[in-house]
């Protein structure tokens, strides 16, 4: 499996595809907070990195958008290890 982080037009955005794995069976799952999220494990742990503001979940990848304060140095990686562990836990 391989994830990689591609710029969006959106400065505060990262589009994390996923290659080798389905990140969800089928739709789009949208949220903007944690509260929303509630129930959705990959979510869960994705707002959990500090600087997450809200996610765009399809099966072949997340968008991730993060506080205008945060930097990405510091939330690709947290997301990179978030999305391994869920997609290799079955």
């Amino acid at each position: 499996m391989t994830i990689s982080p591609r710029p969006t037009p959106n400065p505060n955005s990262l589009k994390f595809d996923v290659d080798g794995a389905t990140v969800i069976d089928r739709g789009l799952l949208a949220y903007h907070s944690a509260r929303e999220a509630a129930g959705d494990d990959l979510a869960r742990d994705l707002f959990a990195i500090r600087g997450v503001e809200s996610l765009l979940i399809v099966p072949a990848f997340v968008t991730v958008t993060k506080h205008p304060a945060a930097d990405w140095d510091d939330l690709a990686e947290g997301v990179e290890h978030v999305l391994r562990r869920h997609l290799t836990a079955g």
